[in-house]
């Protein structure tokens, strides 16, 4: 699939949005939303059609599944005023505990990878991914994300991933 899912990917940016090696394109939600640089070709509602049209195309031919979480930070912070789980961290939880039930249906293994954030926040995540897989969550024991899971720890990309 990836010789397929990147060139595929790479194409459409390259089409819409220009190219270059030492810089690349990453599809984020919120610059794609607002049609921040390098998206601004988005900002011409035709452009902005075809774009939507081919991605949604592309997306439709590949064979994924998506596992996602969303949370409202105003309304946790509101919620939990004494005492609140970093809403990144939470998610972190939610998606771990997700993949790990996927993986467990299916009966294989799997990794887990998160973009690097830098510095002190990328040492935050990785002790909140294995006090997680460690003691396990409301909803995996500690056994079922060791039996799942092929590493202790998560593994941090430097490179945006997409």
């Amino acid at each position: 699939m990836d010789a397929f899912v990147f060139p595929a990917l790479e194409n459409l940016k390259r089409k819409y949005f220009g190219s270059h090696p030492d810089e690349p394109i990453i599809f984020h939600r919120k610059e794609l939303v607002n049609r921040n640089s390098p998206f601004q070709a988005l900002r011409d509602s035709a452009v902005q059609q075809e774009f939507n049209r081919e991605i949604l195309s592309l997306f439709r031919k590949l064979k994924f599944v998506v596992i996602t979480a969303v949370i409202d930070k105003l309304e946790h912070q509101q919620r939990y005023q004494v005492w609140r789980f970093d809403p990144y961290h939470y998610c972190l939880t939610i998606l771990v505990e997700r993949y790990v039930l996927w993986l467990k249906r299916r009966d294989v293994v799997g990794d887990v990878m998160a973009e690097s954030r830098g510095g002190k926040a990328d040492r935050r995540l990785k002790d909140s991914f294995e006090r997680v897989y460690s003691r396990g969550s409301d909803f995996v024991t500690a056994e079922e994300f060791a039996r799942c899971l092929t590493s202790t720890t998560t593994l941090l990309h430097a490179q945006k991933l997409w």
